[in-house]
């Protein structure tokens, strides 16, 4: 294809899907609450590339009744234009991602199909919001039902089998599975050191935040952490025009290896849910050990500042107000600041989300289960919630609360459970069909009375009567 258009593109998709004949026909059977009001089969928090992966993946396998909430604006979805600070993506530009084994659903093919095979030849890596126009496109591609601006205060499961989700200015929408598509910080909330609380917030921000970088023009930056999100925010904040950056890191060095990277296979994307306990725990610990480094280009669109300085095994040990800034105390001795920023993750916390104050008590983390191996010790994986093979969640105490076994977590934390499926580009596809599948098991189990009346009662006959000619009978 080159440069024929998106509508060309949207018609070659629908004869790819035809010739599949996708999607499957509907064949959930419709459900009613006792009061006659409308359910969803399925409803998805969260439509950024995983919300929509798997709103798309249950729409091929045919579950009609599909809804997916996300409290942001159309096109604000996800990290893409809103804390997300890279100028490119660090993945491959030719990777399948979110296309569900589609081609004309690809990247590629929505770039190819607006600026032909030599520009795509020519790019090196997407452009980070090229990427969020590529996500819009799929949405309206595949016909997903996004409804935005759409807060869930409350997740309440009901004795009747089904969940209610009660919405911030809105009735409650009810559905019979639930998935949390809900991101980095899906089960609780990005982490910011407890030093921070002693100074006046004006003076500190999360990557994870919106920051007015317009406003640190002239002044004295600090950065804490070595990641991806680290090397983004502090080259943002030179480029509008901070007079300094000191990026503070605690270790000796800067990781230099992506270690799944290196691992990479189907083998990982299908096997690693079947490992042993043990080994996806010494698997994640490893990998987390080392840490992913930043990319390359991020690490120099930093460095080629002459006022960005690296501090290494310099980690921030406490800050303090001081003369109308802050003060980082580090082993390398004081820091004059006026601002800084916290590139330091996320956790999972499920007692700081009020959306699942309900379920949360009763989630079962590997902790409650795994003890840590000596010297492999890690609270980001202790803390994981501990998944079942369709990512729904598990009960810390059996029969306390059955409706987690409706409620999926597609989200981040899903990885010491399952591997890197729920929220990285990669592997997100297999991701989104093996959480399909395992809903269209489970519902079409819990419907099995429906589908065998249907099995008796239908009567469409093969074969008509008259097939075999009558003969007279042998003499």
């Amino acid at each position: 294809m080159s440069g024929t258009g998106l509508p060309a593109l949207e018609a070659r998709l629908r004869q790819d899907l035809d010739f599949l004949e996708l999607p499957a026909k509907p064949w959930v059977p419709e459900r009613r609450a006792d009061d006659g009001a409308a359910v969803s089969d399925v409803a998805i928090i969260g439509a950024g590339m995983a919300g929509l992966a798997a709103a798309a993946a249950l729409r091929l396998d045919g579950v009609e009744r599909v809804q997916v909430l996300d409290r942001a604006a159309p096109g604000q979805e996800g990290p893409w234009v809103t804390y997300a600070r890279m100028e490119t993506l660090r993945s491959p530009k030719g990777l399948a991602g979110p296309a569900l084994g589609l081609p004309s659903l690809t990247f590629r093919a929505f770039f190819e199909a607006q600026h032909g095979r030599p520009a795509w030849d020519a790019l090196g890596k997407i452009p980070r919001g090229q990427w969020m126009d590529y996500l819009n496109w799929y949405r309206r591609a595949m016909a997903l039902p996004v409804r935005n601006g759409a807060a869930v205060s409350l997740v309440r499961p009901r004795t009747d089998g089904l969940i209610a989700l009660e919405m911030e200015g809105g009735p409650d929408l009810l559905c019979r599975r639930l998935v949390l598509a809900s991101g980095r910080d899906g089960l609780g909330a990005h982490f910011v050191p407890e030093m921070a609380q002693g100074v006046d917030r004006r003076f500190w921000a999360h990557s994870r935040e919106e920051i007015d970088f317009a406003s640190l023009r002239g002044k004295r930056v600090g950065v804490v952490g070595a990641g991806a999100s680290a090397m983004d925010n502090a080259a943002t904040a030179l480029e509008a025009g901070a007079r300094s950056l000191d990026l503070f890191v605690r270790r000796p060095a800067l990781p230099r290896v992506n270690k799944f990277t290196g691992i990479g296979s189907q083998g990982v994307v299908h096997g690693f849910a079947s490992l042993p306990d043990a080994w996806k725990w010494r698997f994640l610990h490893y990998a987390g050990a080392a840490q992913t480094p930043p990319p390359r280009d991020s690490t120099m669109r930093v460095s080629r500042h002459p006022h960005a300085r690296l501090h290494l095994a310099c980690p921030v040990e406490g800050l303090r107000e001081e003369d109308g800034g802050i003060v980082a105390e580090t082993p390398q001795g004081p820091f004059a600041l006026d601002f800084i920023i916290f590139a330091t993750g996320f956790r999972v916390a499920l007692e700081e989300r009020p959306e699942l104050a309900l379920i949360a008590p009763h989630i079962r983390l590997w902790r409650d289960r795994f003890p840590q191996p000596p010297g492999q010790e890690s609270e980001e994986l202790a803390t994981s919630p501990d998944l079942a093979p369709d990512f729904s969640f598990q009960e810390k105490v059996a029969g306390e609360c059955p409706a987690l076994a409706r409620i999926h977590a597609f989200n981040y934390p899903a990885t010491l459970s399952h591997g890197k499926l729920t929220g990285d580009i990669p592997a997100i596809s297999a991701g989104a069909q093996r959480l399909s599948r395992g809903i269209c098991a489970s519902l079409f189990v819990e419907d099995r009375e429906t589908h065998f009346k249907r099995l008796v009662a239908y009567d469409t006959p093969e074969l008509l009567g008259d097939e075999w000619p009558e003969r007279e009978a042998a003499a």
